[in-house]
């Protein structure tokens, strides 16, 4: 099948899904003032596979067609590469925010492939074709997929069969000859009121006693007892115009409390259902894949800290001044450190499982704390550099009153440029590092996809320690690592 147009993934999302937002129900995402943001940001991506300039990184031919490049199972580094290409392109037209419809949906395929043949060889089931077959049918398509997997979990101390309700992780209610039915929550999922196809992913590493909560299937976001509960934050398109809200009016991704009210589904759409010893190993291949997207997608982000720390110093008359420069190079080594990571995250990656490339898992979360541990330090240095005007400056109805914009084109007048124009790149970088849009970026680099604490865990379990070991232990003349030189 072609891939689809904008407008045919548009129309698509018109299915009935239970939806609400700020307590009311939703009856067309497609129209509503706050989604439908989101749902014209998502369509980035069908609009740039339909895009010439783009269709050769967008789009793979091979012997199943033409189909979109997210749905390319990578098996080289070169193939990786062209991903994070692909992923960074689709987040500079987001104007720094992810589309994520089919990047996420892609890490969980991958993941998936990845585990499901382990577990068809130890307890003899059938998952890797039901996975090999919701991905075909999401290939051919060209569908949207959001991905649940963090549970609401409740008492963080206690497991999931531990908790005081049963509820606080989706959980396995009852078996049936035609599948299983769910019940339970899931927090922080990403484009969910704006995809086709949910794909749920257990959250930890579980115990037999936990059996009934390691679970993972796929259904459709219109399906019977899945209610999306969207999230309340930057409401721009509701209270306020493109001269305050450059970025946000714009560009939009909603996430959901993802409510599983006995959520029949059918056993061939079930990939996981009680073999325990495999939540983890499943959890951990996702956020593999997962944090390669991540750190491809944060790329148009760190650029545009820096291009917004310059652009304001040079409007500010300031560029020559020594603090200046040092911010600014301190900007510079933050955005290339990571750009350097990521692509050597990808072509230093490994076969594994299923002959799927994998990034190396080292660098990846090399890249993603370096980008998570020294992004609100690079924040404070754009707000430095742009000055107190981004929280005191005018409203939209200031600079479109004559009588108070006159103030302002005399006032606010920067090095070269009149005070309308430099207020007009003042409401960009205060989108971008003093807003709730700016907030939520914050929030984002501490949380998303792993918290801190997981990426320095994952950096310390991926780095062979060995050979530093060995080196400074024969320098320093200690017969165990003599002894261990001469035995090998």
């Amino acid at each position: 099948m072609p891939l689809r147009t904008a407008d045919e993934y548009v129309k698509s999302l018109r299915d009935g899904r239970t939806v609400y937002f700020r307590g009311a129900r939703v009856n067309d995402v497609t129209t509503h003032p706050v989604i439908g943001v989101a749902v014209e940001h998502a369509a980035i991506d069908y609009r740039l596979a339909d895009d010439p300039r783009h269709r050769d990184l967008c789009v793979v031919r091979d012997e199943h067609g033409e189909y979109s490049r997210y749905f390319q199972i990578a098996r080289t580094a070169d193939d990786l590469l062209k991903r994070s290409a692909l992923i960074e392109l689709a987040t500079a037209e987001g104007e720094t925010l992810v589309v994520l419809i089919k990047e996420i949906g892609t890490d969980a395929l991958s993941g998936l492939m990845r585990v499901a043949s382990k577990v068809d060889a130890k307890h003899g089931t059938g998952y890797a074709a039901r996975v090999n077959a919701f991905y075909t049918h999401c290939r051919d398509n060209d569908l949207a997929m959001a991905v649940a997997q963090t549970d609401v979990k409740g008492d963080r101390s206690l497991g999931p069969a531990a908790q005081a309700d049963p509820d606080l992780y989706v959980h396995i209610v009852e078996r049936r000859t035609d599948g299983i039915v769910v019940r339970g929550a899931k927090a922080h999922t990403s484009v969910s009121t704006n995809a086709n196809e949910l794909i749920v992913l257990p959250t930890r590493a579980m115990s037999e006693a936990d059996r009934d909560y390691a679970v993972s299937f796929a259904v459709p976001l219109n399906t019977p007892g899945l209610v999306l509960l969207a999230s309340a934050y930057d409401s721009a398109a509701l209270r306020g115009s493109e001269i305050e809200h450059p970025i946000s009016c714009r560009h939009k991704m909603m996430e959901t409390t993802t409510v599983f009210n006995d959520v029949f589904v059918p056993w061939d759409r079930v990939f996981l259902a009680g073999e325990s010893e495999f939540a983890g190993p499943l959890a951990l291949a996702f956020v593999e894949h997962h944090r390669f997207t991540a750190i491809s997608y944060k790329l148009p982000l760190v650029d545009a800290l820096v291009g917004s720390a310059m652009m304001m110093a040079e409007l500010n008359g300031i560029t020559k001044a020594g603090h200046v420069r040092d911010k600014l190079v301190h900007l510079i080594s933050y955005a290339e450190t990571l750009r350097g990571l990521t692509k050597f995250a990808a072509m230093n990656g490994k076969v594994r499982e299923a002959g799927i490339a994998v990034p190396d898992p080292l660098y990846v979360n090399m890249a993603k704390y370096h980008f998570a541990h020294g992004y609100h330090e690079a924040i404070r240095d754009v707000q430095d550099l742009a000055g107190g005007a981004l929280v005191t400056g005018p409203g939209a109805e200031d600079l479109e009153n004559e009588e108070t914009a006159r103030y302002y084109d005399k006032y606010y007048v920067g090095k070269g440029i009149g005070g309308r124009e430099r207020l007009k790149a003042l409401a960009f970088v205060k989108n971008l590092v003093a807003s709730e849009f700016a907030t939520y970026q914050e929030v984002l680099a501490v949380h998303a996809e792993g918290s801190i604490e997981a990426e320095k865990q994952m950096v310390l379990r991926s780095y062979d320690v060995a050979p530093a070991l060995a080196y400074v232990k024969r320098m320093a003349g200690l017969a165990a690592a003599q002894t261990a030189a001469a035995s090998r």
